[in-house]
């Protein structure tokens, strides 16, 4: 009873203090460029920045992942963003509040435009939100709104419902109702995110699907953009019509589409790339030596693991998922084939999402001699043996690093448990497909948090859930994740994850870091837990 007590009266406090500070949140200007008083600015503000892959789509809701969103983040701007701290901040709305944790209503700030300097109203906003979950935009992040629980969003993205019925309206040109089916951990964190940024209704209509080239394009974040040239390069300007344009300091940023880390390195070290993506992991040990002080490697929300397809007999046996497991040398992959910083997985759950820790499965405190015992036990139980040996497929996408952990994994399962593997790539396409067809026995995968909260890891595994490839089910894993997701309590977290980790419908096998190498005139650098740098916080220091 009195565990009960006490979280009711932390709710019931957690739901008053959302009220009380997004009031207060209101009155504050929080600008991300901030120059020290004794550093000289260089005349020439432009940044060239490495985003690493050609972005498929500069729509927001026609895109899926970073190498879009490093960019969108730059160009849009949500109703929320977030701090350093990565504390919700003001942004398109100056306000926002909330009785119940269920209706949210968002105040715009006054005089808001676009890029071609029309208005932006709440209407702008009620339809981008509209549009995200509308059938006929095949958007990869339709189901993002259905997570936040609008009210609707699932029958609109099925169809059943018209987009007008979804839980999102306009009180007035400058205020946003958006209403919840219940009270939803994060909810808030969700709305930083570059697929509920507003898109500019008037262009969409106008221009259709070439409304994001250069010449039709209209944002409202601190950039718009200038040019793109397929496949060498992307150009955003300084927007003049950005609510905040006097605290934005670069002027110029362009994004190259460089997938080789030997070339990406090497336009650094000539000078051509002021933000790169680190180099090849062989390069480290000269990386460090040489440009020791530019080298940001951060730990960030992202887990890398490998999937079973819980459909195939082979894999329906838990004894098999555990010992395959057990059996991986985590250790070897990150600090031999890796040895950029990372750590070893556990559990599916990054460490510190929303500012909780869960508790490791045991295993993770045995030694490796311990756990491939474990796992030699419970393969024979599941009668493999010598005479009949462990057979299967591994799947993964087209990259070096991959392949070297799909080697690494099918050596330690061979040497440990006489486990034949047999490897194979397709491109990250094709791969997905296989995935999304069930065309699979085990393979490659990772996930990257969309905002700081366990549920963003957890949410794929439930029943349904269009990510799900695993075929995953637990009704009580189901259980679980909806209620800490109400709740945010780390002890609802805590028992869906167990559960999770004693299924084991998945393998992790390292958590990610953010490798960056930046040039020491770049000032304003910040890598948050999701792995951003935002330009607007970036300013070129006199060199």
């Amino acid at each position: 009873m009195q565990n009960i007590l006490v979280r009711i009266i932390k709710n019931k406090i957690a739901r008053i203090l959302t009220y009380s500070i997004s009031l207060i949140l209101g009155s504050v200007t929080l600008s991300y460029a901030t120059v020290p008083p004794n550093v000289q600015l260089a005349d020439k503000q432009e940044i060239t920045r490495n985003n690493f892959s050609e972005p498929g789509s500069l729509d927001p809701h026609k895109s899926e992942g970073s190498s879009e969103f490093d960019i969108l983040q730059d160009f849009f701007e949500r109703l929320v963003d977030t701090d350093k701290e990565e504390n919700i901040i003001p942004a398109l709305a100056e306000c926002w509040k909330t009785k119940d944790n269920k209706t949210w209503i968002f105040h715009l700030r006054k005089g808001v435009k676009w890029s071609d300097g029309t208005p932006i109203t709440a209407h702008d906003v009620v339809f981008s939100f509209r549009r995200l979950v509308t059938p006929d935009t095949i958007s990869p992040y339709g189901s993002y709104l259905i997570q936040a629980r609008i009210v609707n969003s699932s029958d609109v993205l099925s169809g059943k419902k018209k987009p007008e019925e979804l839980g999102v309206k306009a009180l007035d040109d400058a205020t946003i109702e958006i209403t919840l089916e219940r009270p939803k951990a994060g909810f808030l964190h969700m709305m930083a995110h570059p697929a509920v940024s507003p898109v500019s209704e008037k262009a969409i209509k106008k221009y259709g699907s070439k409304w994001t080239l250069p010449q039709n394009f209209v944002s409202n974040g601190p950039f718009k953009l200038s040019e793109w040239v397929v496949n060498e390069k992307i150009v955003g300007v300084r927007n003049p019509y950005y609510w905040d344009n006097k605290n934005t300091v670069i002027n110029k940023v362009t994004y190259l589409p460089l997938s080789d880390y030997k070339a990406d390195l090497n336009r650094y070290m000539t000078g051509e790339i002021d933000i790169s993506n680190g180099g090849p992991s062989e390069f480290l040990p000269m990386v460090k030596k040489k440009f020791g002080d530019q080298l940001h490697v951060k730990p960030i929300m992202s887990v890398y693991y490998y999937l079973f397809n819980m459909q195939i007999p082979l894999f329906n046996d838990v004894r098999v998922r555990q010992a395959l497991s057990l059996a991986l040398d985590r250790n070897i992959i990150t600090d031999k084939v890796l040895g950029n910083g990372q750590k070893p997985a556990y559990d599916v759950v990054s460490p510190g999402a929303g500012g909780i820790y869960l508790k490791h499965p045991e295993y993770a405190s045995l030694t490796q001699e311990q756990r491939v015992a474990k796992a030699k036990a419970l393969l024979s139980e599941a009668g493999f043996d010598e005479k009949n040996p462990l057979k299967f497929t591994l799947l993964y996408n087209t990259s070096d690093a991959h392949k070297k952990i799909a080697i690494a994994a099918s050596s330690a399962w061979k040497k440990h448990l006489g486990v034949d593997v047999i490897l194979q790539n397709q491109e990250t396409k094709t791969q997905n497909d296989s995935m999304t067809q069930g065309n699979f026995e085990l393979t490659r995968y990772a996930w990257s948090a969309d905002y700081s909260s366990p549920t963003s890891f957890l949410d794929i595994f439930t029943s349904g859930n269009t990510n799900n490839h695993m075929k995953y089910q637990n009704k009580e894993f189901d259980k679980w994740v909806l209620k800490a997701d109400e709740t945010n309590d780390p002890a609802d977290y805590q028992q869906a994850i167990n559960i999770l980790n004693k299924d084991m419908p998945a393998i992790p096998v390292y958590y990610y870091v953010r490798v960056k190498l930046i040039k020491s005139y770049v000032g304003g650098v910040h890598i948050d837990s999701l792995g951003n740098i935002p330009t607007k916080a970036l300013y070129i220091i006199k060199h």
